[in-house]
C-alpha cells in the first residue's frame, strides 16, 4: 500500500520527481529543526459526490480547490508543491488515505489566491482499499515550500521548510463498484403466459480482486414496452445468499425486462441492460 509523503518535492536541479517522507527521527529533527507552519489555507474543495472503484482499473477523481496564501509565499517557485488526498476516519488520526499520483496545478487568481486542480488516484489492485473502507471519506489538502532547501540532501535545514495541511474540506463516498445481469424468457412467449427473469447482483471485493454476490438486497424487476423509453417497476425481490435474483411476471406486450438496484452508501446503483422478449 502506498503511503503519503508529508513533505514531497521535485528536485530543481534534475527536474526528476523525488517523493520523500520528511517525517525525520527525533534526533535528526532536533539537529535540523522542524518545518514551520506555512501561511496558506484551503477552501472551495470540489470532488465527485461518489467514486466507483472496481478491482483492477486505476480510478482518478478530479479535485479543485482554492489555495489562499500570505504575500511571503511564492506559489510559482519551483520548489513549492501542493496536492490533495482523501482520508477515512478523523484527520490526522485516520485509518487510511487515498493519494494523488502527481502534484496539483495552480493558477493565480490574485496576488494571494489561486485555483488548484489535481486528482486523487485510487489503485485497487495495489491494496489501496479493504472492503471495510467502502463508504464515507473526507478530503484534505497540503502544501510545502522548500525555500531553496534540497529535500534529498543530508544537510537540509527543516526549520526553513514551510508545511501546512488541512482536513475536513469536503466529503465523498468511495464505493465498491456493482454489476447486475438479467435473462428473461422464454423467448418468444405466448401472451398471458409467465415470463421468468433471472440475474445476479454483485460488487467488487477489494481484497481478492473479484466480484461476488451482494446478498439480501432489494432489486426491482422493471419493464419497458417496445417503442417507449421509460421503465416501470413491476415488483421488488431480494437477492439470495449468492446475490442471485429471480422474478416472474405475466407476458402482455413486446418489450424489455431488466433488474435495477437503487444502491447503498457502500455500493453504487446499477441497472441491467434490458432483455427483449417477443410476445406472440
Amino acid at each position: 500500500m502506498r503511503t503519503r509523503a508529508k513533505l514531497a518535492a521535485v528536485s530543481a536541479l534534475t527536474g526528476a520527481l523525488a517523493l520523500t517522507a520528511l517525517a525525520a527521527p527525533a534526533a535528526q529533527a532536533a539537529d535540523s529543526g522542524t518545518p514551520y507552519t506555512l501561511d496558506v489555507s484551503f477552501s472551495n474543495f470540489k470532488i465527485a459526490s461518489a467514486i466507483k472503484v472496481g478491482t483492477t482499473n486505476v480510478v482518478s477523481a478530479k479535485v479543485t480547490y482554492t489555495l489562499t496564501h500570505g504575500t511571503g509565499v511564492n506559489i510559482t517557485a519551483d520548489d513549492f508543491f501542493t496536492d490533495a488526498f482523501l482520508y477515512r476516519g478523523s484527520y490526522p488520526d485516520d485509518t487510511n488515505e487515498l493519494l494523488d499520483d502527481d502534484f496539483s496545478t495552480c493558477t493565480a487568481t490574485s496576488s494571494t489566491a489561486a485555483t488548484c486542480t489535481g486528482t486523487v488516484d485510487i489503485h485497487p489492485a495495489d491494496g489501496d482499499l479493504t472492503n471495510a473502507d467502502a463508504g464515507s471519506w473526507h478530503a484534505a489538502a497540503e502544501a510545502t515550500a522548500f525555500n531553496g532547501q534540497d529535500p534529498s540532501g543530508s544537510s537540509i535545514d527543516y526549520s526553513k521548510v514551510g508545511y501546512k495541511d488541512q482536513g475536513a474540506l469536503a466529503a465523498t463516498l468511495v464505493q465498491r463498484n456493482s454489476a447486475l445481469t438479467v435473462n428473461a424468457g422464454p423467448e418468444p412467449v405466448v401472451k398471458g403466459k409467465t415470463i421468468t427473469s433471472t440475474g445476479k447482483l454483485s460488487r467488487a471485493n477489494w481484497e481478492d480482486g473479484q466480484y461476488h454476490g451482494y446478498t439480501a438486497q432489494p432489486v426491482k424487476l422493471q419493464f419497458r414496452k417496445a417503442g417507449t423509453s421509460t421503465y416501470t417497476t413491476v415488483k421488488t425481490v431480494t437477492s439470495d445468499s449468492y446475490g442471485n435474483v429471480k422474478a416472474t411476471a405475466t407476458a402482455a406486450y413486446d418489450g424489455y425486462w431488466r433488474f435495477s438496484f437503487a444502491g447503498t452508501s457502500t455500493t453504487p446503483a446499477v441497472s441491467a441492460a434490458g432483455d427483449y422478449v417477443d410476445v406472440k
